[in-house]
């Protein structure tokens, strides 16, 4: 599928996801994707239950531990 498609960003940072896009990874209506940055890409993909569950619990166990714009600096880019 080497298919390009646009899509507007509404003023509160909505999208819509093309139709054919949707089909093609079997997106409905309450499903969570995920987005993944690479380089000045960005990949969109269906997530599968247990990513969900992982993600937030790793996003739960690292809450307390990101406390700065200092954090922020010394990670960026890794």
């Amino acid at each position: 599928m080497d298919q390009i498609q646009s899509s507007k960003i509404t003023s509160k940072g909505q999208t819509t996801i093309p139709i054919n896009i949707r089909q093609a990874l079997h997106l409905n209506a309450g499903d969570e994707i995920l987005f993944h940055i690479e380089g000045e890409q960005v990949v969109i993909k269906k997530a599968q239950p247990l990513d969900v569950e992982y993600l937030r619990a790793i996003q739960s166990s690292f809450a307390n531990e990101w406390e700065s714009q200092e954090d922020c600096e010394a990670f960026d880019g890794l």
